[in-house]
């Protein structure tokens, strides 16, 4: 056995699943409640991580508010996971498409086609790096179920040795193979999948749910939501635009027709319309109060 085949033996992923070893002689049913059953155990393994989660999101909202980025580098399943939370971003909170950025080995064919060799290569997530101007505003997470991709953790080494703070993402309990260490590391210990190293399965789950979780907080804490309404969003389709007058309508207590008009107004803009409404002023005065209470919509309004 090679040093990289005892390596990767050891790791938490890699292991086998006792409940799962009769796998191929289940009925379907039974094979569906099993996957279930395992499935139920990733919000708990998530919850024993959530102050290194909420520490991320700090991390994040600093760099934000400092006009950097957060930029997750990952490959295969953890590469295309953090592509899509950083997708997600701009139509869910109106953030501009470079503030939060995916990385993935073997670049966009990766999205569609596996490029599972491109996570070999250390110095190709060094590049990555070098060619995004990775510099002290921002935060650059690695996303590795296993812990040991060399991609990734070139790309968090070589981030780090150009100012910026780093996390990462793992579901290993093993030290990380990088110095310095990054910032943050959070642990989800799944456990052992349901087919042995397939870890798009709970580890794949328990990424997504760490992911939502910084980059929600993070909008959050910038200013992004009123109470629980998403204000900050794009009117991009048919389905946002009636959640823009629905939101505006909720907050500002208007029928649906003078809420119409208001966001006329605002010029779309959900925020400007509500400081508009709540505040009695004009857009301008309403862009000044938000610019001046941080893009809050409560502190521009004094309540």
């Amino acid at each position: 056995m090679n040093e990289n085949s005892s390596r990767y033996a050891a790791l938490l992923t890699e292991q086998r699943n006792p409940a799962s070893e009769n796998l191929d002689q289940l009925s379907a049913q039974a094979i569906v409640d099993l996957i279930n059953a395992e499935d139920r155990t990733v919000a708990a393994a998530v919850g024993r991580e959530r102050e290194r989660i909420a520490a991320l999101a700090a991390l994040a909202e600093a760099a934000f508010r400092a006009g950097g980025r957060l930029i997750y580098v990952g490959a295969g399943t953890s590469g295309r996971l953090g592509v899509l939370d950083a997708s997600e971003c701009p139509p869910t909170f109106n953030a501009p498409p470079g503030m939060v950025v995916g990385v993935i080995a073997g670049g966009l064919p990766a999205l569609h086609t596996s490029q599972e060799g491109a996570e070999d290569h250390a110095e190709s997530g060094v590049a990555e790096m070098a060619a995004r101007d990775v510099n002290p505003k921002d935060l650059v997470v690695g996303i590795a179920a296993s812990g040991v991709t060399p991609f990734v953790i070139g790309a968090v080494r070589e981030a780090a040795r150009r100012g910026a703070r780093t996390g990462f993402v793992t579901c290993i309990e093993q030290p990380l193979e990088i110095d310095p260490p990054p910032d943050v590391v959070v642990r989800v210990l799944v456990g052992p999948e349901i087919i042995t190293g397939s870890t798009r399965m709970k580890a794949g789950t328990a990424t997504k749910l760490v992911l939502n979780s910084i980059t929600t907080t993070a909008m959050v804490r910038i200013g992004k939501t009123y109470g629980n309404l998403m204000v900050d969003l794009q009117r991009t389709c048919n389905k946002l635009v009636d959640r823009a007058l629905r939101i505006t309508m909720a907050v500002t207590g208007l029928p649906a027709e003078a809420a119409d008009e208001l966001l006329s107004r605002a010029g779309g803009s959900v925020k400007r319309a509500i400081v508009m409404h709540k505040a009695g002023v004009d857009a301008q005065e309403a862009d000044r109060r938000l610019a001046e209470a941080g893009g809050f919509v409560r502190r521009a309004v004094g309540k």
